[in-house]
């Protein structure tokens, strides 16, 4: 039995064994396409197709949203996502791909939205019948979120919004969007405003989104462009000026740091433990890759570098253990604020290393058919760095560490 199931509550031991018995006995027909490696990478319809007819049922089995009130279209129950998120991990399923509704916009909206708003879009994003997407980077606001110029002008009961956003990962295929805007332009801050708005039923009447094309060939982000988009008041989050308040609620949860607890991104395609992007996949590569009549795995150098990072992802998994006992912690940010920082460098690590070890072979691609491991790993490099850019680059990361959990000045 495993450590983490020796702490089960009742509650938790009984949903484990529903989850698990779900799982194992549910079989999803093979994709009839070659599925990315994420959710924010997914570019036809046909894999967004086959990957939400899988939220949708891993959703009416009870397997995402599970902490959420009933009346939110939620399991009612208590901390059991993260039971969910561990046999979803260690099942061999499909990922989830409305990771972007389900890890920032579903707590932000529980927390912030009006009864009506939770009740009318939750239980469709928790199934994924509604994508959603999130509306906060600009041109001229990257690192600097509160200069964001989308703006929103009152005119009746109506919210006229108008302005460009970019890197919106999953606008092609989005519902709803979660959007940070102004409503002030006299105040920085005070001068924010946080909306929920349909984008989809709106393309070519007042939403425009093209596709930005990444140096993977693959268009995940697009940008996004408001001409007298109109929105109702009870679309308002909080109240009028509160956007920047309410933001640190979709931050703190994309950067894994909110109470409410993200759904796993699921199994065969993530980034775990034996999969592509995973450290120990790298033993398997290595013992494919010829070097010198040998193998990269027969090289005691290359051996100790795919030992250490074996270590520093198990460093990284065992600390969010201890994340979850409360004694253990010095301090209550500390361990989920540095995961996502941790996490998204040791998966770019990951990848240098497989192009070690791959060598000349590092250069083909995925469709070559001599490409080690379908080509995945040189995919997975250059994807990299959008992980560690996402949700606040590794310099915005450090300096949050700094200030909130180390106590440091603020930086100039």
């Amino acid at each position: 039995m495993s450590e983490d199931r020796k702490k089960d509550s009742p509650e938790q031991a009984d949903f484990r064994v529903h989850c698990r018995s779900w799982l194992s006995n549910h079989v999803q027909k093979d994709p009839t396409t070659r599925l990315p490696q994420s959710a924010i990478e997914i570019m036809h319809t046909n894999q967004m197709d086959y990957l939400r007819d899988w939220q949708g049922k891993a959703y009416e089995a009870g397997l995402i949203g599970c902490d959420y009130p009933v009346a939110e279209g939620g399991g009612g129950l208590n901390d059991c996502q993260i039971i969910a998120n561990q046999e979803m991990q260690g099942a061999d399923k499909p990922f989830l791909p409305n990771i972007l509704g389900l890890g920032m916009a579903a707590p932000t909206i529980h927390f912030h939205g009006q009864q009506g708003i939770k009740e009318g879009l939750l239980p469709r994003l928790f199934s994924c019948e509604d994508v959603w997407c999130q509306g906060f980077s600009e041109p001229g606001a990257g690192s600097d979120l509160a200069n964001v110029q989308t703006f929103a002008e009152k005119k009746g009961d109506k919210w006229v919004i108008n302005g460009h956003k970019v890197w919106t990962s999953l606008a092609h295929f989005a519902d709803w969007m979660i959007l940070l805007l102004r409503t002030d332009k006299s105040d920085k801050y005070d001068g924010l405003s946080y909306f929920v708005v349909p984008i989809k039923s709106e393309l070519g009447k007042t939403v425009e989104v093209r596709p930005l094309i990444k140096i993977t060939g693959e268009t995940g982000f697009n940008e996004v462009f408001f001409e007298n988009l109109e929105v109702p008041e009870d679309n308002l989050l909080e109240g009028l000026g509160k956007g920047w308040q309410v933001a640190q609620t979709t931050l703190l949860h994309e950067r894994g740091a909110g109470p409410m607890v993200t759904p796993s991104s699921g199994g065969g395609n993530s980034k775990d433990d034996n999969h592509v992007g995973g450290a120990y996949s790298l033993i398997n590569l290595a013992k494919n890759s010829p070097r010198n009549g040998r193998t990269a795995a027969d090289d005691p150098v290359m051996r100790d570098k795919i030992m250490e990072m074996i270590i520093r992802q198990e460093g990284s998994k065992q600390g969010a253990r201890r994340a979850r006992i409360e004694a253990l912690c010095d301090h209550p940010m500390r361990i989920p604020l540095q995961s996502k920082l941790v996490m998204s460098e040791i998966r770019q690590d990951c990848g240098a290393l497989a192009m070690e070890i791959e060598g000349a072979r590092s250069t083909l691609y995925i469709n070559d058919d001599n490409a080690p491991v379908g080509g995945e790993w040189p995919l997975a490099y250059m994807n990299s760095y959008g992980v560690t850019i996402a949700a606040g680059t590794s310099e915005i990361q450090r300096n949050i560490m700094g200030e909130r959990v180390l106590g440091m000045a603020k930086s100039k």
